[in-house]
């Protein structure tokens, strides 16, 4: 498991949310600069957003989530072509970012 990683659940559906891109950047100077990204699996999950066993160190990181081509896949249209979840990093446990998702809205927390 690496130091960051998230779910994705499509409410809507009731289901994961399989084959949606997620990208990871940390925050350097006024940019972002790229740390990795995957599709979720079948089970809405992305075990391994930063390469091997890395450690996600103190900063500010911004998971992205396509949003919009996921629902367009399912022959539905969405509010939200993609969500930009940014959040803190303060020490050297991992991170899990959940994301629950509909056409219309979304919602994350801080997962374990």
């Amino acid at each position: 498991m690496s130091g960051i990683t998230t779910h994705i659940l499509d409410l809507s559906r009731g289901r994961p949310a399989g084959g949606v891109a997620v990208s990871l950047a940390r925050r350097s100077g006024d940019g972002w600069s790229e740390l990795g990204g995957a599709r979720t699996d079948a089970n809405g999950r992305v075990p391994n957003l930063l390469s091997g066993d890395t450690k996600a160190s103190p900063g500010t990181y911004r998971l992205r989530c396509e949003t919009g081509a996921y629902f367009s896949s399912q022959g539905v249209a969405s509010f939200h072509p993609l969500v930009e979840i940014v959040f803190e990093v303060r020490d050297g446990e991992d991170y899990h970012v959940p994301l629950l998702v509909s056409p219309f809205g979304y919602t994350t927390y801080r997962g374990s």
